[in-house]
């Protein structure tokens, strides 16, 4: 039994959709401007970008159609005018429409202009250009190189020439003038050490000196810390762990499928979870030897758990990992969201008891399909709750009774007004 010390997780389900017709992407966002933040979420066949009113009624609103196979997305207040716009990636595939087949034309990152009053203003967001990489399939939008202009880096996940062949990370600056511009400037930041790119965060606080944004990636080489060191003018790629490297000859993965870095105490990144490899079945963290910056300890892989066997396509049901506070000790917690079958299927909820020592308590908060996990406070009573929405992607897996849900945290007590 856990400790008295240890806070057990306790969630209540509130449904905002059912019925999916398809579901794969959602992030938590303030897109009205009324300060709690919203919704937005999507899958990969209808082309539909929708948004979901943070109201008594979880309001259902399309913000943009059209799009050929929506993937990746991240938002950021780009026109300036307080409330956050979305950014997307799409045209991932072609005819096929799957791993093996990126669409040489595709890879486009779009971005769309929120009106400022979206609940009032019917019309559809207007889309704006970005730029393109083959087989864009990730997107991170910061401050990496510099704070003055935003960077949009785009980590593609297959070539064409192909699916395990390096790739290019690339990375867009905001010009002048985003309203009007045809496309934003792109630097290729690293084409020689990434191959199949399938997870990517952003993480704040880890360059020494510096409040600059830095990425953790997940990918065929494993975990990698990646940052720009502005003294050396260069990207520096720190190696966190290799992945997972046992199930290579019956799948044809390796690495890293999903990551995110954790904070534990007065430490940032005091440990990286992920879910490996591509599509994976296990569920890993990696956690410092000694004590130091990330660029100067070593670090130990801790296999906690594998959900399943690999399917005839060689995927397991592990999609993502979110780190959070959800328990308001101070250290993050991660949850791993599995899309499926039952009983693989679901978000799972890992707390540190002595991460030194490899050892975690596990809590299953949720059993619907999930692809992706956000995580907000949005009823503001300062606690933070998640939202999840099915993994619904014909030729991958296509979750039943697909369903968009929030997880009302209810671990510690309300924060008194």
């Amino acid at each position: 039994m856990p400790s008295p010390e240890i806070r057990i997780p306790k969630f209540t389900p509130e449904l905002v959709t059912d019925q999916l017709r398809d579901g794969y992407w959602l992030e938590a966002a303030d897109l009205d401007g009324d300060g709690r933040p919203d919704l937005f979420g999507y899958g990969l066949r209808l082309g539909e970008i929708y948004w979901y009113q943070n109201n008594d009624e979880w309001t259902r609103r399309l913000a943009a159609d059209g799009f050929r196979m929506p993937v990746g997305a991240d938002f950021a207040d780009i026109t300036g005018n307080g409330v956050a716009d979305i950014i997307v990636c799409h045209e991932l595939y072609g005819p096929i429409g799957t791993i093996v087949d990126p669409d040489p034309g595709g890879g486009k990152i779009s971005w769309l202009e929120n009106p400022g009053s979206p609940a009032k203003d019917p019309t559809r967001w207007r889309k704006h250009y970005v730029g393109r990489a083959i087989g864009m399939h990730r997107l991170r939008a910061g401050y990496f190189t510099q704070s003055e202009r935003l960077e949009i880096i785009g980590l593609p996940i297959v070539a064409v020439a192909d699916v395990h062949a390096v790739l290019p990370v690339v990375m867009f600056t905001q010009p002048d003038n985003v309203l009007d511009a045809a496309e934003w400037p792109m630097t290729v930041i690293d084409d020689q050490n990434f191959r199949m790119i399938h997870g990517a965060e952003k993480k704040g606080g880890l360059i020494p000196g510096s409040d600059r944004d830095s990425l953790v990636l997940a990918s065929d080489e494993g975990v990698t810390w990646m940052y720009y060191d502005t003294d050396r003018r260069e990207w520096i790629r720190e190696l966190v762990g290799e992945g997972e490297r046992t199930q290579f000859e019956q799948t044809g993965f390796r690495g890293s499928g999903d990551v995110h870095a954790g904070r534990l105490g007065d430490d940032p990144m005091a440990y990286v979870a992920a879910v490996e490899p591509f599509h994976g079945n296990t569920v890993a963290v990696y956690t410092k030897v000694g004590e130091g910056a990330v660029d100067q300890v070593a670090w130990q892989r801790t296999l906690l758990d594998v959900y399943g066997d690999p399917n005839e396509n060689g995927e397991g049901p592990g999609h993502q990992i979110l780190c959070a506070d959800f328990d308001d000790d101070g250290d993050e917690e991660f949850l791993v969201a599995l899309r499926g079958p039952r009983p693989w299927q679901g978000v799972m909820y890992y707390k540190a008891i002595d991460a030194a020592r490899g050892v975690w308590a596990k809590w299953r908060v949720s059993d619907e399909s999930v692809a992706r996990i956000a995580a907000a406070d949005f009823n503001g009573d300062g606690r933070l709750d998640f939202a999840t929405i099915a993994y619904s992607v014909q030729k991958y897996y296509v979750a039943k009774d697909a369903k968009l849900m929030v997880y009302r945290n209810e671990t510690i007590p309300p924060t008194a007004p």
